[in-house]
């Protein structure tokens, strides 16, 4: 039939199955959480809508893929689950397309029933390659029962024949990325036994690690789960005792990041602080951490590991303190000032330098180890970064709030020309400009001497530019223009009189 008078097709007849994330408590849905409430349908009903583009509009294979494709999306359907393949067209008509995910986790499962080990390994190996193709290979796999298929063979390869542990751990990894509600009690038990079993093995523990990983983000219960069944001091320790081995330490100290984080939307609150403190208090983590980041002096991508983590940690006063007393401000201000040319190594010192500062003693003791030189080197060095200046300026505001020595020090040393350099580079970067602001003012709050300097260097022309380009800079910028002594509209909005609040 003539492309011109194929009649359009109607949009595709679907299911929906929902979101993928069930939003709870009392917190304010995010984007990301809107994101996650698009439309779903399963692969059938995709399948089946390309298949009837070809019988009904008689379309080619592809023209009827990217037809059903442009459908669901013009309906808000999202199809990031969906493995898009175009069937194949015999004389009998469209046939079911033969997804390759789908016939590697047949051949896995019946090799595993029967326990023909080396076919195993082999079906492991062509499972774990679909899988790391496409998310929605990941996906299939499991709406099809690869988990206990894949668990099956963590077990075969504990009871029968080790050489089959990494790749099933492999294979366990790869199929919970972006999935971690497939982890069941019995997963989590055979990790944790596993990585304890097999803690000096740095390919074993390695592997096992991502599995923990991929389990715990975003997926607060399993993170309070593994952290019962001790799994803390197993990551601890693997950085200890791998500490040459860079990718358990990498993946150890991204895996310990994740227990720290408080992300799962389902839960109205989480267990992050309470892991942390676990970390630092029952397992030395911030000593153990310190230790590596000397192991590793010439690694940069595991040193920003390391401090990424060190950052996260830094929750509470007295830790603060700890990473001073075990010498691990040494190494920071070190490794700021000789490693100044790797730019995302200098980004997580920064952003650890800022975590301890919050600490009053500690600020006086960056000050007075030479850290505000660095500081200020790494932003002039790194300018066109948005991210570098952002940390930069944030440290630098840390170390000045209530401290009018630090203050003159940071003068000094060109730490508010090189602000005002960032916000003139980086006038669309909200984070930039709001630290900056808020390093001003922490400048001359309590050293008003300063005031007229800052407003040599143009500061007051930069500020406006930020309140009037950013919302968020709203507060921070007309507290930095009041303090610096420029003229400031302070609106009251409540005056306390009852009856008097706008509507």
């Amino acid at each position: 039939m003539p492309a011109s008078s194929r009649r359009t097709p109607p949009r595709p007849k679907f299911s929906l199955s929902g979101a993928t994330g069930t939003m709870s408590g009392p917190r304010r849905p995010t984007s990301t959480q809107l994101k996650m409430a698009s439309k779903r349908i399963t692969q059938e009903t995709f399948d089946t809508a390309v298949r009837e583009n070809i019988q009904e509009f008689e379309m080619g294979p592809e023209e009827a893929l990217n037809e059903a494709i442009e459908q669901f999306e013009s309906q808000g359907v999202d199809l990031s689950n969906i493995v898009k393949m175009a069937p194949t067209v015999s004389a009998h008509g469209p046939q079911e397309p033969t997804h390759d995910i789908l016939q590697a986790l047949d051949d896995l499962k019946e090799s595993v029933a029967a326990s023909r080990l080396q076919e195993v390994s082999a079906h492991l190996a062509r499972f774990c390659d679909h899988c790391k193709q496409d998310k929605a290979c990941r996906f299939l796999a499991a709406q099809k029962g690869a988990y206990p298929v894949v668990l099956a063979a963590c077990k075969l390869a504990t009871a029968a024949d080790r050489s089959l542990l990494l790749p099933a751990l492999h294979a366990l990894a790869v199929l919970t990325d972006g999935q971690p509600d497939l982890l069941d009690a019995q997963g989590l038990q055979l990790l944790v036994t596993t990585l304890a079993q097999n803690a000096h093995e740095a390919d074993l523990a390695c592997s096992g690690i991502r599995c923990v990983r991929h389990a715990c983000l975003k997926h607060e219960h399993n993170r309070q789960c593994l952290v019962k069944a001790g799994v803390l001091p197993l990551l601890t320790g693997a950085i200890a005792q791998h500490s040459r081995h860079a990718d358990v330490v990498r993946e150890a100290c991204w895996t310990l990041r994740v227990m720290t984080l408080d992300d799962d939307i389902r839960v109205p609150f989480g267990h992050a602080h309470d892991h942390a403190k676990m970390i630092v208090q029952e397992n030395k983590g911030l000593k153990v951490l310190i230790e590596a980041a000397k192991a590793f002096h010439d690694n940069p991508a595991v040193l920003s590991e390391l401090c990424s983590t060190l950052s996260r940690l830094a929750v509470r006063n007295e830790f603060c303190q700890e990473v001073v007393d075990l010498g691990g401000l040494d190494v920071l201000v070190a490794l700021l000032a000789d490693c100044n040319d790797h730019q995302d190594l200098v980004k997580q010192v920064l952003s650890a330098l800022r975590a301890i500062a919050g600490n009053d003693d500690v600020k006086d003791a960056i000050v007075h180890a030479g850290g505000t030189e660095p500081i200020v080197a790494a932003m002039t060095r790194h300018l066109a970064s948005p991210q570098v200046c952002e940390q930069s300026c944030a440290a630098l505001c840390v170390l000045a709030l209530r401290k009018p020595e630090n203050s003159r020090v940071i003068m000094e040393g060109g730490g508010a020309l090189a602000a005002l350099r960032a916000m003139k580079a980086h006038p669309q970067e909200a984070g930039v400009q709001k630290q900056a602001c808020m390093l001003i003012r922490n400048l001359v709050a309590r050293s008003q001497a300063f005031s007229k300097p800052i407003l040599d260097l143009g500061a007051e022309a930069l500020i406006l530019q930020a309140r009037a380009a950013h919302r968020d800079c709203e507060d921070v910028a007309k507290a930095a223009l009041r303090d610096l002594g420029c003229r400031v509209e302070l609106r009251e909005l409540w005056t306390g009189q009852k009856g008097d609040l706008a509507p």
